[in-house]
């Protein structure tokens, strides 16, 4: 858990009573999933519209083209 994380759930706990922080966690729980589903969903389109579908076959593009060049790691 991260210090900011553990702040937050903290302060929730000492300060919110119990049935806000049920709705606090709801909330969280919700959006966590809802991101989920977001990236399910960008993942498994098949029509390769989807923004890392479209940065997928242009780096590929570039690779086939010649426009990239070997990563050194030493030169990072």
């Amino acid at each position: 858990m991260t210090p900011l994380f553990k702040k937050a759930v903290e302060k929730a706990s000492e300060e919110l009573p119990d049935y806000e922080q049920d709705i606090f966690a709801q909330w969280l729980l919700d959006a966590i999933e809802s991101e989920e589903r977001r990236w399910d969903a960008v993942l498994n389109d098949p029509s390769g519209k989807n923004p890392l579908s479209i940065l997928v076959n242009e780096a590929l593009a570039d690779i086939r083209e010649g426009r990239t060049e070997p990563l050194d790691p030493n030169k990072l």
